[in-house]
């Protein structure tokens, strides 16, 4: 058996017949054997190797077997390895002290060669059993006391195993029968996406877990912020079983879609204001001899009027940092807004004037997202377009119109760059660049339709991105929940 092959047995006796005799009756049996001839070097051996049972001789000069088994019993690392005491003697109060020393069994001299096989078998087994079944406790306790969600899953996607994490997260009740399968679980309190990777996941056949991650995304509300899990696959190799680790990543992509509107309000707030200001002072220092007075009157009120502009804008993103970051009612956006929003921000990044195509009905429309939200949103779509133009010019098309009742859908097209396949499964990945190579001459982190998705997600809203039908360039589609627009609003 491969738990016998693989045992060690840990001899000691300080006279070499008797540990010859053992190691011949031993040899053939398939353990690794091991020799010691003092109750030191038992010791020192014991801690190198753990053997999976030590046979120690009791009669040995200076440190005899009763003493060696004591402090083999008062190691914390070695006191669970099976001891039989190897004795010639045979009286009661001797095996007492064994016994009380902290020997498992005996074996008395002469000792029956096929008894002592068959002792050394059977506590080998029973050890390595008795470990195995230790370790199986450790390692369950650890899962089922762990941070992230940790189900088991069959090739049906139904739960046989759910650690208490994951039934926090899935609502499963303590010790309740789990009747659904896995993604039923999940949506019932969650929206998958992306919806693509999703719709690959079939109750009769979940694939491994592909390159891009899933996530579950509960939508946030006007009390609470949206709540992100990462849904990691394993395929494990019996039984066609897979593992499905739950990672709570709110904080990460909360500090990822915090720092990208961070980073885009500095950029719109400051750039302005701040070129302005240089302008004029820039004009006073260099012409200062030759200008009038009312002309360093004129540009002094210049660089004033853009200090104080600066110092709004300042001011006004401290008010942004210190403001929650939640939709609410008194900040959507009208749709009938948002083609002047684009035209703007397309002649602050000096793109061509965008073709927009809005239809009237919409006009009594808002989306279920702050203005600064979608703003940020319209300028990540935009640098990628830029950034990925062959002339960095591109020529935007937006179309708005109503997905249904509810939904407002953007096309955001452009005549840039066609994706491949691979590039298109994973732009929704943090940190992915489209580039052929990865050589940091692609301006931005690759974070940008990675924030739109974490902006679109929390609200029920979906995204997808795909080549044009016509031409080259690409289509980022965004399905964006609306509302009507209160009264007196």
């Amino acid at each position: 058996m491969n738990e016998i092959k693989a045992a060690t047995v840990l001899i000691v006796d300080d006279l070499p017949y008797g540990r010859e005799v053992l190691e011949g009756l031993l040899a053939d049996r398939g353990y690794q054997l091991a020799l010691a001839e003092s109750g030191q070097e038992a010791l020192t051996k014991a801690a190198q190797i753990t053997p999976d049972i030590v046979l120690l001789d009791v009669m040995m000069p200076g440190m005899d077997g009763f003493e060696v088994c004591r402090r083999l019993r008062a190691d914390p690392v070695l006191a669970e390895i099976p001891v039989v005491m190897v004795t010639a003697l045979d009286d009661a109060q001797s095996r007492l002290q064994g016994i009380e020393a902290g020997a498992d069994d005996f074996i008395t001299k002469p000792f029956d060669r096929v008894e002592l096989r068959a002792r050394v078998h059977s506590i080998v087994r029973l050890n390595r059993y008795r470990r195995l079944h230790s370790e199986r406790q450790r390692f369950a306790w650890v899962v089922e006391h762990a941070d992230d969600g940790y189900l088991m899953v069959n090739a049906s996607g139904e739960v046989i195993y759910a650690n208490a994490k994951a039934r926090l997260y899935l609502g499963i009740p303590d010790g309740a029968v789990i009747p659904h399968s896995f993604l039923e679980l999940a949506q019932r309190r969650y929206r998958c996406e992306p919806e693509e990777l999703w719709k690959s996941w079939s109750q009769s056949s979940i694939g491994p877990s592909p390159r891009v991650p899933r996530y579950l995304v509960q939508p946030e509300t006007d009390s609470a912020q949206a709540f992100w899990l990462q849904v990691d696959i394993l395929q494990l190799q019996t039984d066609d079983q897979r593992l499905i680790r739950l990672r709570d990543v709110t904080a990460e992509v909360n500090a990822q879609r915090g720092v990208r509107s961070f980073q885009a309000t500095i950029a719109h707030k400051l750039r302005t204001p701040m070129s302005q200001l240089l302008g004029s002072l820039g004009l006073m220092a260099e012409m200062a001899a030759s200008l009038s007075p009312a002309e360093i009157t004129m540009m002094a009120a210049a660089s004033l009027k853009g200090a104080r502009r600066l110092h709004d804008s300042i001011e006004d993103i401290l008010q942004y940092v210190n403001s929650p970051n939640l939709a609410s009612p008194q900040d959507r956006l009208a749709v009938n807004q948002i083609p002047e929003l684009v035209a703007e921000v397309c002649r602050e990044m000096e793109l061509q004037p965008p073709r927009i195509a809005f239809e009237d009905k919409l006009s009594d429309k808002q989306l279920i997202l702050p203005g600064r939200t979608f703003e940020l949103i319209l300028r990540e779509i935009l640098e990628n377009a830029k950034k990925f133009h062959p002339a960095k010019n591109p020529q935007v098309e937006v179309t708005l119109a109503l997905s249904s009742m509810d939904r407002l859908q953007l096309l955001f097209s452009d005549d840039g760059l066609t994706l491949t396949p691979d590039q298109l499964a994973q732009v929704w990945k943090p940190y992915y660049q489209g580039e052929k190579y990865f050589t940091g001459e692609v301006a931005g982190m690759g974070l940008g339709l990675a924030t739109v998705a974490a902006l679109v997600w929390p609200v029920q809203g979906s995204c997808r991105l795909y080549n044009r039908d016509q031409g080259p360039g690409v289509v980022v589609e965004l399905n964006i929940p609306i509302s009507r627009v209160a009264a007196g609003g």
